[in-house]
């Protein structure tokens, strides 16, 4: 299967090594000097005491890399609609376009089926520009479950995890998606075709939503967050406003509120991904992981106090430090 992957970081980057070493046929697009270190020494992975080198074409032009069976967005949910103009330029006649962005997709009220059928979301999908520009019928979806991190220019650490749950987006089990899946499979991660993907994207964000946020603010751990009484109780605030919403769209949870905040907890001492984001200098996925819960209330009529005023806040100060070009990082003093 020839896939390429447009954004190899860290997600990203963990699919392409080890779906390359599993012998798929394999092009990244990356830039600056991640993209430098791909093309002098391979994309390299480091996994459970070994390193694997994967050899894989590498640019920073989509249209070089010639036609794919199967295009990777691995990128961070608001980079994407820079990308779907450039799409057609690798797309053949039966080309399926992943998704692998956390939060809510700007997909979501696509093939969907309910009383928002069609409904788009601004805070994902802002003026429509990726729905005007990339085919639904195109679009597969996966939740992706690891954890890993960019230690180096190419060279990536995956530091847990190893499952994405994939699906067609209105619940088919069609062979495209079990073909991605046994790809997957043999480079080894656990990837099942699910019948219900939003159930799973809203289980992933119940969490993602309130702890990413408080993290990014505070500069604490998973660990330190729960332990603490305060933010502990914010963050369930924040989960049970984030509930209603999901319910309120027929979502179903299925495990409780405080085993999912028990879970996080057990994580232990992790950065976010988001306050992994301050401390660089990137730009956060606030409106995906936060302002798309708040949207989605409005459009159901479930007040969000809680995230809202985080989501305020905190983007507030991603946008202070995307115009002084700064990160923000506690050392002692």
């Amino acid at each position: 299967m020839r896939i390429c992957v447009i954004g190899a970081g860290a997600i990203g980057g963990l699919l392409a090594a080890k779906l390359a070493h599993a012998g798929e046929d394999v092009s990244v697009i990356a830039r600056g000097a991640h993209l430098a270190g791909i093309v002098e020494n391979g994309l390299s992975l480091l996994e459970e005491g070994q390193e694997i080198v994967a050899r894989v074409a590498a640019s920073d032009r989509i249209a070089g890399v010639g036609e794919q069976d199967l295009i990777i967005l691995g990128m961070k949910a608001h980079q994407v609609a820079a990308v779907v103009r450039d799409l057609p330029a690798i797309m053949g006649p039966q080309t399926a376009v992943l998704t692998a962005q956390n939060g809510i997709p700007w997909w979501y009220f696509l093939k969907h089926g309910g009383p928002h059928e069609g409904t788009r979301l601004e805070s994902v999908d802002p003026g429509g520009v990726i729905a005007d520009n990339l085919l639904i019928d195109r679009v597969i979806a996966s939740v992706a479950y690891p954890a890993a991190e960019i230690v180096r220019p190419g060279v990536i650490r995956h530091i847990e995890g190893n499952r994405f749950s994939l699906a067609e987006i209105d619940g088919s089990k069609s062979e495209r998606i079990r073909g991605v899946s046994r790809a997957f499979g043999k480079a080894g991660f656990k990837a099942p075709v699910v019948s219900d993907v939003r159930a799973e994207i809203w289980t992933k964000l119940w969490g993602n939503s309130s702890f990413n946020p408080i993290s990014a603010l505070t500069h604490a751990t998973l660990e330190d967050i729960c332990k603490f009484a305060l933010t502990r109780a914010l963050a369930a605030d924040m989960m049970r406003e984030a509930q209603a919403v999901g319910e309120a769209l027929d979502v179903r949870f299925r495990i409780s509120l405080e085993k999912r905040i028990a879970g996080a907890e057990a994580v232990g001492a992790h950065k976010t991904s988001m306050l992994q984001d301050i401390e660089t200098g990137r730009a956060i996925e606030a409106d995906a992981l936060i302002g798309s819960v708040s949207e989605l209330g409005r459009i159901v009529g479930v007040a969000t106090p809680h995230i809202d005023a985080i989501y305020a806040v905190v983007k507030l100060l991603g946008e202070t430090l995307v115009h002084a070009k700064g990160r923000l990082v506690v050392t002692p003093a």
